[in-house]
């Protein structure tokens, strides 16, 4: 996502970044409404519409023809309206869905968290806490709905952005494959469907490898890969030739990085890799404002950071570990890492 080069006059360019939450908002209510499943078969009334989502005809109008406005819908004569190829990733069934990213930025858990940017800015510390009362890790254990919706939206992106990378990046030959903070399994499924002869690891916490591995079931590879429960600030399974951290280490400042990376340190093989899948931030000033916007949603949430290649090494040389390449794979990068 970059900044639009408009010829409107200043103050209408900053009128049109200010309210960029706005369209944000409309997005996700269409997302929560379940409006792009109902126009899957084809165009559909308002009327219709409404009724299939349980809405206020005159009020969902007003929401479609915004939506229109941004590319989701197109908006036809008689108040119909019908799905766009951009609204088809609003759809739950759609194979390139991000319906439920699209519900978990309108939650207070993301978006109220936002309204403490300023006073973050001011003071270096997340705003999370301050905004609801307990660290994020915490409000998701006593909100299981709210951390069902932020787990599937994880999922969604490790199909959408993960794929490309794990396409990019050459995971033949390894042996024990160990994704570390892998949530339901779907990269894991990706990565054992590339390697057939690999083996896996899906290592998580409790109550998230309780309800895992669907992702593995369904691609028929619950024979090769072993879930395991477990904190990685404390230990992480041993003797992998390859960890894999998909946008695990940006959760988090620099010492708690250092912990995770110094446990897996501890036990990975002699010649294992460390990889891990981040958006990268450039080293110099070249645009990137979905990186840096993810930053900043890193910064108010939990204290985490996108971090850029010499920031990776960095923190790698503290651990025991050395920066050994970086594979582009789009958004997402793998960044490698193996013993210094």
């Amino acid at each position: 996502m970059q900044v639009e080069n408009t010829e409107l006059p200043p103050a209408m360019q900053v009128l049109k970044l200010a309210t960029a939450s706005w369209m944000a908002s409309a997005v996700s209510a269409a997302a929560e409404l379940g409006v792009a499943d109902h126009l899957g078969s084809g165009a559909r009334t308002v009327k219709d519409l409404a009724d299939a989502v349980g809405a206020h005809e005159q009020t969902l109008y007003r929401l479609l023809r915004a939506c229109a406005d941004v590319g989701l819908f197109q908006e036809l004569p008689d108040r119909i309206f019908a799905l766009t190829e951009v609204g088809e990733a609003l759809r739950s069934d759609s194979p390139h869905s991000l319906r439920n990213f699209a519900r978990w930025v309108a939650l207070p858990a993301d978006r109220h968290t936002w309204d403490g940017l300023a006073q973050t800015v001011r003071t270096g510390e997340p705003a999370f806490a301050d905004i609801h009362g307990v660290e994020v890790w915490e409000h998701f254990r006593d909100n299981p709905d709210v951390a069902e919706i932020f787990d599937n939206a994880m999922t969604e992106l490790s199909r959408q952005v993960i794929a490309p990378t794990v396409a990019a990046y050459d995971f033949s030959g390894f042996r024990r494959i160990v994704d570390v903070g892998g949530g339901h399994g779907t990269l894991l499924a990706q990565i054992l469907t590339a390697v057939p002869p690999a083996r896996g690891v899906l290592f998580d916490q409790p109550e998230v490898i309780e309800d895992a591995g669907a992702p593995l079931d369904a691609a028929g590879l619950r024979d090769r890969a072993e879930l395991v429960a477990g904190d990685f600030f404390e230990a992480v399974p041993a003797d992998g030739d390859a960890y894999v951290l998909s946008n695990v280490i940006h959760d988090w400042d620099d010492e708690p990085s250092r912990q995770i990376l110094a446990n897996i340190r501890e036990v990975m093989a002699p010649d294992a890799r460390v990889l891990l899948i981040e958006a990268v931030l450039p080293d110099d000033t070249n645009p990137s404002l979905t990186v840096k916007l993810m930053d900043l949603d890193m910064l108010v949430i939990s204290g985490g950071r996108q971090r850029s290649g010499a920031q990776f090494d960095a923190l790698f040389q503290q651990v025991g570990l050395k920066l050994s390449r970086i594979v582009s794979g789009g958004l997402c990068s793998v960044v490698e890492a193996t013993r210094a």
